[in-house]
Parts: C-alpha cells; structure tokens; sequence
C-alpha cells in the first residue's frame, strides 16, 4: 500500500512517502523538502548476535553526485569512502535515534539515507533525520519514536525554520534540532556569540517547528505501519545477582578509591576475576551473566558515591575543577605548539600557517569550496591503554574534530585581513573524561 503524507514547512513542501520504493527493506521512506529528495530505509537482521551487549546500529548516509546533476572527480568515476560530511550527517542520525531502541536488541539494524536529489537552499541532513524516523517507525522493527529534526537561524534578531542558503550566510545561529513530541533528544550547532536566553528561545522555537513533522509520521505509522517484533525480555537472575552483590560489594572498595584512572580500572579488573573466581562453582555456566551484574553494582556505587558523598571518582567534591596546565613551545620546528593537561586528559596541539596554495578544496554535492581553517583531531589507543589497529581516521575522529573546528572557527581573523591557511592538529595522548574541549 502506498502513502504520501505532506505539510508546508517554511513556506516549502514537505512531504514523506511509503511503500513504493524499496519494499524489501524493513521499513523506507522517501522525503522530499522542495527539489532536495531522500530515501531512507531501515531493516533489521533476522538472526540474533547473542555475543555482543551493546544495540548493533549502523547509519549510513551518502550523498550521490547524480543528486546535484555531476560526474564523481578522480579515475573510477563513482562514489567511494564517506565525506567527512557524510561521516558527520551519518552520525547525527545515529545519536538521537540510538536511545529509542529497547536495551534488550541484539539483532543488526542498519538505516540508509541515500540522497537522491539535491537543491541548494534545502539541506538534505536534516530531511534524511526525519526519514530515517518514518522508515523506523512503519518498519517491524521496534523503536520508540517517532522523532524529528529542524534547522533554526537567526537573521537581524528573528528566528527562522530552516534557513536557505542566503539566509544561513547572513545568521548568527546554526542549529540542528531534534525532538518527539514532549522533548528535545539532540542540539547540534554553533552561535557568533550568543546570549544564553536568545539560545534557548531558539529551541523552543524548534520544537514547536518539528510538530508537524511528527504528526506526518503518526499518520503515516497508522495507516500502512508493520507490526513491531518483539524485543526480548530482560533476564534477571536474581540468586546470581544477590551472589555478586554479597561478594563483590566489599572488593569493589579499592577500585572506589583509587583516583587515578589506570589504577582504579586494574583494581576494579582484579575484583571482578575474583568474583567470578568465588562464584564459579556455583555459577559455572555464568561467566557473562556475572560480569553484567559486576558492571551494574560498579555503576550503583559510582554513582551513590556521588550523590550521597557529593564525591568524584579521583576524590574531588562536586565544584572543585580538575587541575589544568598548559606549556606551549614544546616543538621546536613547528610553527606553534601547546600541551593542554585537564585532570588525566592531555592533548598535543599543534599549529601550521600556510599560504592560498594550501587551501582544502571540497568537491561537495552543491558545488566546490575552498577551506582556509582546518583541524583534526586524532585519537590514538594508547590514550586510554588500549591496542588496535590504526584504520586512519575513525567516524569519532571526524566528528571530534568538527565540534572543536566549529567552536574555534568564530573567533579566528576572518577576510582578506588575514590571507592564510591554518591547520590545526590535535594529538590525544591521554583521555579521562572530554578530549574534545581539550583540544578546544
């Protein structure tokens, strides 16, 4: 059965369609915002990953070429790896959606938005969040949604819903906002230094802009959604539970005082191998089951600690900052360099000026740029004492380095005032607790 739901949004055509095209996935959804067109498909995997404890979500957003009328560039002549504007789009979607699934799925989800038609004053991004919600939300697999997404700026001091292009040149917000019906799930975006009521303003004004979206979506999950699969029942075994409570309560202590990060997480390890070294006759089969229950009591103390104690793990009270030094001129060949230390986060940064010929040229969807601010950020495993392969770039590297890239870029020189090239990089060498703001 096919569906097409549709709403003015901004002055511009809004409208979501179902059950037309790609009627193998789970669920998809094919939006539209004026020229700029979507498909968003969501599906979930039959079989069951018993191994894992985390939900397996993947999003991927792309941007075909065929969607602004070009050729890709370079010898293949088609689309390879993801922009880091896809990488960025990609996650976005992924972080208000992830918390509305049940705690309890194990099964492969995986949502596509695809961007099949680009126009340049309407942003596909957020066209694909509030796609990717319809596909969920008419698909079997269970979500608790729907949500919606909605751009705000500010253009000589009034508020606008989905800015075009000329209109985010000219405002002093860019924001995107997520939202159900009685709450935000996500803020992404920046300001040129704005009052802290004129932000908030700006939310609510995007959350009542989102409404309609929403209510797009609940009739639309009315009249051709699929009935939801069951997500699998917690299991509490709770002879184990009141084990590992017994046990464990008293060897967790020394993890619990430990401030240093290293030492703590060694000590918290030698609880738990001792834990399931007294329980293991009685549980043998329950090694993982004793390890969850290790996990939850670990996190019931932390926290107890600090709303009962008004303690942080490394001893602090509640208002005290971790200790902050700063040393710049480390690196005697750079152009500038500056170790950043908060508590055990510590960042190496280092600055490079160059001229027009280093500019970063983007081939984007709408047309090529040219970038003269760059940062990456980088985030290598001895950080936090672990080993793995270095892939190049992780989408956690791509999406640090935008956050600090966007709070940076404000206040740097801008116009033919300052005819450079700045690259920024940001090498974590340790990481307890916001590297980004580190690097920032």
């Amino acid at each position: 059965m096919q569906k097409v739901v549709e709403v003015e949004l901004a002055g511009r055509p809004f409208s979501i369609e179902a059950g037309r095209l790609a009627k193998q996935a789970g669920g998809a959804a094919l939006c539209r915002y004026g020229d700029t067109v979507v498909l968003v498909t969501a599906t979930a995997s039959t079989s069951v990953r018993d191994s894992v404890d985390f939900l397996p979500l993947t999003v991927d957003y792309q941007e075909k070429t065929y969607a602004a009328g070009k050729i890709p560039g370079g010898f293949f002549k088609r689309e390879g790896r993801l922009s880091d504007r896809e990488t960025l789009t990609s996650r976005l979607i992924d972080r208000p959606i992830r918390p509305l699934f049940p705690q309890t799925w194990r099964s492969e989800i995986q949502v596509i938005a695809t961007v099949l038609s680009a126009e340049k004053d309407n942003d596909p991004d957020f066209v694909a969040l509030c796609g990717a919600s319809a596909a969920l939300s008419i698909s079997d697999i269970p979500f608790d949604g729907p949500i919606a997404g909605i751009r705000v700026g500010r253009v000589d001091g009034k508020l606008c819903l989905n800015p075009t292009a000329e209109q985010a040149e000219a405002s002093d917000i860019s924001l995107l906002v997520a939202g159900s019906k009685d709450a935000l799930v996500m803020v992404e975006g920046g300001a040129k230094v704005v009052a802290d009521d004129i932000m908030l303003e700006a939310l609510y004004f995007a959350h009542d802009g989102l409404q309609p979206i929403l209510k797009m979506q609940h009739e639309l999950q009315k009249a051709i959604g699929k009935a939801k699969r069951e997500a699998p029942e917690a299991v509490v075994n709770e002879p184990l539970v009141k084990a590992v409570r017994k046990v464990a309560t008293k060897l967790m202590q020394a993890g619990l005082d430990e401030p240093a990060k290293i030492e703590r997480y060694a000590k918290f390890d030698a609880a738990k191998a001792e834990v399931k070294a007294a329980l293991a006759e009685k549980f043998p089969d329950d090694g993982k089951a004793i390890s969850g229950a290790f996990g939850d009591l670990k996190a019931e103390l932390v926290r107890e600690r600090i709303v009962k104690q008004k303690l942080r793990l490394d001893g602090r009270d509640l208002t005290t900052v971790r200790p902050i030094e700063c040393e710049t001129k480390l690196l005697p060949r750079v152009h500038g360099s500056a170790v950043f230390q908060r508590g055990e986060t510590q960042a190496l940064v280092t600055a490079t000026l160059g001229t027009s010929s280093d500019e970063q040229r983007v081939d984007a969807l709408l047309g090529q740029y040219k970038k003269r601010f760059l940062l990456h950020y980088n985030f290598p495993p001895y950080s936090v004492g672990e080993t793995k392969f270095l892939r190049g770039p992780s989408r956690r590297d791509v999406g640090h380095g935008a956050l600090a890239e966007r709070a940076l870029t404000p206040v740097l020189p801008q116009g033919d005032s300052f005819p450079y090239v700045i690259r920024i990089v940001s090498e974590v060498l340790e990481s307890n607790g916001s590297s980004s703001m580190a690097t920032v």
